[in-house]
């Protein structure tokens, strides 16, 4: 679609040389997924969710998540009012379209966890209340690799809520020249909306009622039931990886503006959608194997369907 071409140039304008991310999080967020972008500070990742959200007019808050930011913080609280005699219920960061929670995994758990409600059902419950958030509502997540100062693990529950695990890492030699050039602008404030919420719905709608055959559905099953059998892992992904396998795959159809999903489009995404919900077991870890190959032999050993 060309609305999604030009949203696709205008982050590209800022975040260069990152072309399969920005694909990536774009079906994402048409998928009505969460994004988790983990990678060493100063990559672009917050910048990356800031451009995306000029681009598609969204609501935007951030919050850098530091060890003393409290649940209340994310969610929101009840103040007395004088005046009024009563309660009155003051909204938190997470009442937006597109939320950034910047460093995440160097809160507390108490504080994470606020989060799992919110990713899952759209609500926070405060005091007892529980208030929608507004739609559409999506949280950009970033964190430090693991083994960083000050960083903890993220608990399954809480990964599990992630439809992608996206890494950026360092721009190549001339994308890094590019960059530097236009240190001195502004890029950012130069985004330009190119799509409105109301758009951004639709869209979601139209990947959802996306014809997929039978095949696909088997297929994808079969992908997801065999991280569960394989010794190449100690833990296989959840029923929730399967159904965001799919809602990915039909993402990046809608992107590429076909009328129906690929087993191509399914190997894709298969690294970011399930490599953050599954564990490699000590065989394969012992043997130098990691996820990018751990996923490479898992769709070699699924036989995909037939064109």
């Amino acid at each position: 679609m060309e609305k999604l071409k030009l949203v696709q140039a205008e982050v590209n304008s800022v975040i260069k040389g990152k072309q399969d991310v920005v694909v990536k999080v774009l079906a994402a967020v048409i998928a009505g997924g969460h994004i988790l972008m983990e990678d060493i500070p100063g990559v672009g990742k917050t910048t990356l969710a800031t451009t995306f959200a000029r681009a598609m007019s969204l609501d935007y808050k951030r919050v850098q998540f530091t060890p003393d930011v409290l649940p209340s913080d994310i969610l929101g609280f009840s103040i007395y009012n004088n005046k009024t005699k009563d309660f009155e219920f003051r909204r938190g960061a997470v009442f937006c379209n597109l939320f950034l929670a910047d460093e995440i995994n160097r809160t507390s758990p108490k504080t994470q966890s606020a989060l799992l409600e919110v990713m899952e059902e759209g609500t926070a419950t405060v005091d007892g209340v529980t208030y929608k958030l507004p739609e559409p509502f999506i949280v950009i997540a970033t964190e430090n690799p693991y083994g960083s100062s000050g960083t903890q693990m993220l608990p399954e529950s809480q990964l599990d809520r992630f439809m992608v695990c996206l890494s950026m890492g360092y721009p190549e030699h001339e994308d890094a020249v590019e960059i530097l050039k236009g240190n001195s602008q502004n890029l950012v404030e130069k985004v330009k909306p190119v799509i409105s919420v109301e758009e951004l719905v639709e869209l979601r709608k139209m990947s959802n009622d996306l014809y997929v055959h039978d095949e696909i559905y088997e297929y994808i099953v079969n992908l997801v039931e065999k991280t569960r059998e394989s010794d190449l892992f100690s833990m296989g992904a959840s029923p929730r990886g399967t159904i965001s396998l799919l809602r990915m795959a039909k993402a990046l159809t809608v992107i590429e503006n076909r009328t129906f999903v690929t087993a191509e489009d399914v190997q894709r995404v298969i690294k970011d959608v399930l490599g953050h919900r599954v564990k490699l077991s000590s065989k394969a870890k012992s043997q130098g194997i990691d996820m990018d190959k751990a996923m490479r032999t898992l769709v070699g050993e699924v036989k995909p369907p037939r064109s």
